[in-house]
Formats: structure tokens, C-alpha cells, sequence
């Protein structure tokens, strides 16, 4: 299902899921399945990050992924592993909960505002390689 969400970065996903079930993952701190008959049908995972746009907090619990496949969208899944991690972030403690999106993302964008998010920023990243000359 990771692969779903980000089909660009196939390779790094097993890896990833070793590291947090083994307990070295410095990207992940929590994770939830929802299921079905037995099946997974979607999942959330949970950072703490130093920062988070729009918030003043020095620590921000922060919702790395969040996925349903499609057949189960609208069904309340989404909504429930967005509880789960409320649940989560307010028994460490914590008075906010943040996330975020890509821009084309209209449909992400409408669940999270209608679950309670704020758009706190619309941002472009930019990234360059640098050689040394």
C-alpha cells in the first residue's frame, strides 16, 4: 500500500517497515492497519517532528502517511485511523496534530478539513545538487 501512496519510491519502502519493526525507524513512531475480514485496507503512520508549519510547538506528532485503497474510501476508515492517531498523540501528551498534502490534492485536502485540519501554508519545495567546482 505504501506503494500506492508514493509510487516513485518502490525501493525504499521494505526497508523502511524493517526499521520500524525492528525499532531503529527515525521516521516512523507509530504506525496503524485498519482491516477487514482479516485483510488490510489501509494504514497511518505517525512521526514527532521538530517542526510543523503553522505550529508553535517545539515537537508536533505528524501524520507521515495516511492511506485507504480506494474501494474502502468513504467508508469511515479514514476518518478512524485519523482518530487512532489523535488518541496517540494526545496520550503523549501533546495538544496538536499536524499533516499535510500535495497541492493537487483536492480530495486529501477536503478529508483533513473536514476531520478538523487548518491550511496553515501552500509551499513549493526546491532541492538542488550541488558540485564542488
Amino acid at each position: 500500500m505504501r506503494t500506492s501512496l508514493w509510487p516513485d519510491t518502490e525501493d525504499c519502502h521494505l526497508a523502511e517497515i524493517d526499521e520500524y519493526f525492528g525499532g531503529r525507524s527515525i521516521d516512523i513512531q507509530q504506525a496503524y492497519v485498519a482491516e477487514l475480514e482479516g485483510a488490510i485496507i489501509g494504514f497511518l503512520e505517525l512521526n514527532i517532528r521538530n517542526f510543523a508549519e503553522g505550529s508553535r510547538k517545539p515537537k508536533v506528532p505528524y501524520v507521515e502517511a495516511w492511506y485507504v485503497k480506494p474501494h474502502y474510501q468513504n467508508s469511515g476508515y479514514g476518518r478512524q485511523l485519523m482518530l487512532r492517531a489523535e488518541q496517540w498523540a494526545l496520550s503523549l501528551g501533546y495538544s496538536q496534530l499536524a499533516s499535510d498534502t500535495t497541492i493537487e490534492n483536492e480530495r486529501s485536502i477536503a478529508m483533513h478539513k473536514n476531520l478538523g485540519f487548518k491550511e496553515t501554508e501552500r509551499v513549493v519545495c526546491f532541492l538542488k545538487s550541488l558540485k564542488n567546482v
